[in-house]
């Protein structure tokens, strides 16, 4: 259905499992904002989590909208991380989506503002 925003047959295959494993295995962070963003509980929206979109598993997707949010832990501070994630960000980009981040920091200590932020960006 979203050929172009989808891994390949054999990169699908491959991110899968990872994919499930993030699921079942979301830090404390992702656990509070999935409470938020799951059964519609965002600007009515439906989002994903751990969605596999190219050869990323994005934190979260609302597809309808093309938003992605990322939550970063401590290593995205990590030169060679935050080049990966801007490498990351500029293919969702040529997708289509946005992408807006938030630290695990954010969410724990301030989760309204974060789920405010994100009511804004789907305006």
């Amino acid at each position: 259905m979203w050929d172009y925003k989808t891994a390949t047959h054999f990169n699908y295959l491959d991110l899968r499992k990872f994919a499930r494993q993030n699921r079942a295995h979301m830090t404390d962070a992702e656990t509070l904002l999935w409470k938020f963003l799951r059964n519609r509980g965002v600007a009515g929206r439906r989002f994903m989590r751990q969605h596999i979109i190219g050869h990323y598993i994005v934190d979260f997707v609302c597809e309808d909208d093309g938003l992605v949010i990322e939550v970063d832990g401590r290593y995205h501070s990590e030169p060679h991380q935050a080049q990966d994630d801007e490498l990351r960000t500029q293919f969702l980009k040529t997708l289509g989506f946005r992408v807006i981040r938030f630290s695990n920091d954010e969410i724990l200590h301030d989760v309204e503002s974060v789920v405010d932020r994100i009511e804004k960006e789907l305006e």
